[in-house]
């Protein structure tokens, strides 16, 4: 199938080309028709498999008639960088049409967003909280809502967007059509969804899990050697575009400063970063004036970076459903990619789920040359007695001393040295 069969007015077909678009994606060539055809849809897909254009398409086509300078179309999305990639789809794909919209997300002023709310805008892309705010404030009018779209769901629900979205639903009319995609299905987004859809449309594309493309090892390491271990790996291989995931703010912050220290073209993206701060690291990562992205979960959602070479786990995430989401920033429009990770002895449960998700074991890798037997630093009780040189308290280890052999992995044979994504000799099994 290509675009031309969706009968797609002409500025769209112009916007399809200009993307670079040729042939529609499994959820574009099952979505399209059916969102045209003003159903309900529940969309569930992976990241990275083109579900924007999936929408916003047949959105932009229902805008080609009717009423201008209105707002017609919301989509509510989990974080500020979903919402401007969205954003920046709608910009691209409907160039040539009249249809205009605006981002509403915290962090920045409202004064931008109320003067273009005023001058009149036809789709609404906002994260929950500051559009209720500026509803409240009597700055948007949802009454004439055609179409309603919730994006990723299920990161909605890990960050505790389900009250707000509840309120939404009751801003918006009855009678409109709505959209719910998610790339995950747990039990509090299955019954939001069975509550505000009518008779929908399920489209799902294959399995919830990472890219067949992405091709996934285990790092075994103690917690206060991981840094080391990611700056020799940084040294040793042939990376492209890196996506490295922390679990915290501060692990982030500090981790790409020490990446900087050590020449490389790195930068932190975290929520504690102001909006102007965060959009300067994701342009820059998207330029390649960065080589490496460090970045939470949250503050990752929405990255959109299609040569992506390597997912690097830091930091275990907390759940499956999280691994899924990193790794699929990887492995995108069918290219390879690489996926590693570092782990502690706590992270077996989880890595045993992963593994019965991709329905195989991973590879546990070690880097050949890297020392894994140092001690852990010492705590000192005495307050003014001298830290040890090199200490860093980010990344204090677990007070095991033996190496890491606990991740049952051979050190020779097959598999043994430094990674290279130019390496034809592939890990067997994840391809």
């Amino acid at each position: 199938m290509s675009f031309e069969q969706f009968s797609l007015d002409s500025r769209l077909v112009r916007g399809v080309e200009g993307m670079g678009y040729e042939d529609p994606t499994p959820i574009q060539e099952q979505a399209i028709p059916v969102v045209l055809d003003d159903r309900d849809v529940l969309g569930i897909a992976q990241t990275g498999t083109g579900k924007t254009a999936a929408f916003v398409l047949p959105i932009l086509q229902r805008l080609t008639k009717g009423p201008l300078h209105q707002v017609r179309a919301l989509i509510v999305a989990p974080t500020r960088e979903l919402a401007e990639q969205t954003h920046q789809a709608i910009g691209k794909l409907g160039k040539h049409t009249r249809a205009r919209s605006v981002t509403i997300y915290g962090g920045v002023s409202k004064n931008r967003q109320i003067q273009a709310l005023r001058a009149g805008v036809e789709i609404i892309v906002a994260c929950p909280g500051r559009l209720l705010d500026l509803h409240n404030e009597g700055y948007i009018d949802l009454t004439h809502v055609e179409v309603l779209v919730l994006d990723e769901a299920d990161r909605m629900c890990d960050m505790g967007f389900l009250p707000d979205i509840r309120r939404i639903l009751k801003l918006v009319p009855s009678q409109r059509q709505t959209l719910f995609f998610s790339a995950t299905m747990p039990a509090a987004i299955r019954r939001l969804a069975d509550g505000i859809l009518k008779n929908p449309t399920t489209v799902q594309i294959g399995m919830i899990a990472p890219a067949k493309t992405v091709s996934h090892a285990l790092y075994p390491v103690q917690r206060h050697l991981k840094k080391a271990l990611l700056l020799a790996m940084l040294d040793q291989m042939a990376i492209g575009r890196t996506l490295v995931f922390t679990r915290t703010k501060h692990r982030a912050k500090n981790l790409a400063r020490d990446l900087v220290k050590r020449n490389h073209r790195a930068a932190a993206l975290q929520g504690n970063m102001s909006q102007n701060q965060r959009q300067r690291a994701l342009d820059g990562f998207r330029s390649g004036k960065h080589d490496i992205l460090v970045a939470t979960d949250v503050a990752a959602r929405g990255i959109d970076v299609n040569d992506i070479t390597h997912v690097i786990n830091f930091d275990m995430p907390d759940t499956v459903d999280a691994y899924t989401h990193r790794i699929g920033r990887t492995g995108r429009v069918e290219k390879a990619g690489e996926a590693f990770t570092f782990v502690e002895r706590d992270d077996e449960d989880l890595v045993r789920r992963v593994e019965k998700l991709l329905g195989h074991r991973i590879e546990r890798q070690y880097l050949e040359g890297f020392n894994y037997n140092v001690p852990a630093p010492q705590r000192h009780n005495n307050p003014n007695q001298r830290q040890r040189s090199g200490r860093n308290n980010s990344y204090r280890g677990n007070g095991n001393r033996g190496g890491s052999n606990w991740g049952s992995a051979s050190r020779g044979g097959a598999g043994r040295g430094v990674p290279n994504r130019n390496n034809s000799n592939r890990r067997s099994g994840t391809r």
